[in-house]
């Protein structure tokens, strides 16, 4: 006579007990389709890797270039924009790049004012085949200049104005006195900063005061401390110094290449 049995076990199949949940091993198209997903993310992170690397590179000589020409202490930090960065560098030009670079110094009669802090937007810009020299097709900057450099290129010291566009300027003199005036900034040709519309804020104007004034403040200020090309556009009155903007298009930097 014939017995079931109910526990009857398979031959060649794993068994795990009541309520254990079978798997199967993958098949061989779907071993394969793993290692395809396994290689192709390998590709892609080398990829992300060399191109990291190419935008490092690039990085480190513009910052190299700038600081050999503007004779910056510390290299200024460059960012290059966009992704991937290889393309670019192929087609030798790249997207955009941001740089950011701190006391200017300056340079006698050249470059009679130091830069505090400069930051640079360069779009399309292109190395030549000249070490050291760039093209961008269009370049913002800001130059911020410190009222302590102001004070001593003029001879004043000057600080913030209470009135959006104008700094205060006090004069001295021995047995004379000080007098405080306010000032307005603004741009002037010739990448300068023009100082107008000179008010007595304290203290008595007094000829000997207001000579010394009209010979520190009648002459602009020029900027040289920025790349050559760039022309002035703004000038603005901050609590920690006068913001200088710059545009240009089609603007070369090589080495030394500040405004003359």
């Amino acid at each position: 006579m014939y017995h079931s049995r109910p526990d009857e076990e398979y031959v060649g199949e794993p068994h795990y007990g009541d309520g254990s949940l079978y798997v199967s091993p993958p098949t061989r198209t779907r071993r394969r389709l793993i290692l395809v997903a396994a290689s192709l993310a390998a590709l892609l992170i080398g990829a992300v890797a060399v191109d990291r690397a190419a935008a490092a590179h690039a990085e480190s000589r513009t910052a190299k270039a700038f600081q050999d020409g503007m004779g910056t202490a510390d290299r200024p930090s460059v960012h290059v924009s966009g992704f991937p960065v290889l393309p670019q560098l192929a087609e030798g030009r790249l997207n955009h790049v941001d740089l950011t670079a701190h006391d200017i110094p300056a340079n006698g009669t050249t470059r009679p004012l130091p830069v505090t802090k400069l930051t640079v937007g360069m779009d399309g810009l292109k190395t030549s085949g000249s070490a050291g020299e760039a093209h961008a097709r269009s370049v913002r900057a800001t130059a911020r200049l410190s009222y302590a450099d102001v004070s001593n290129a003029l001879g004043l010291e000057v600080s913030q104005g209470d009135e959006p566009g104008r700094i205060d300027a006090t004069a001295g003199l021995p047995l004379v006195g000080d007098v405080t005036v306010s000032v307005t900034v603004s741009a002037a040709g010739g990448n300068r900063i023009a100082f107008t519309d000179v008010r007595a804020e304290q203290g008595e104007l007094l000829p000997p005061l207001k000579s010394l004034l009209d010979k520190a403040l009648d002459e602009p200020i020029p900027l040289r401390n920025v790349p050559a090309g760039l022309h002035l556009r703004s000038v603005t009155a901050t609590k920690d110094g006068i913001d200088a903007r710059f545009t240009g298009r089609a603007v070369t930097f090589r080495p030394d290449s500040s405004s003359a």
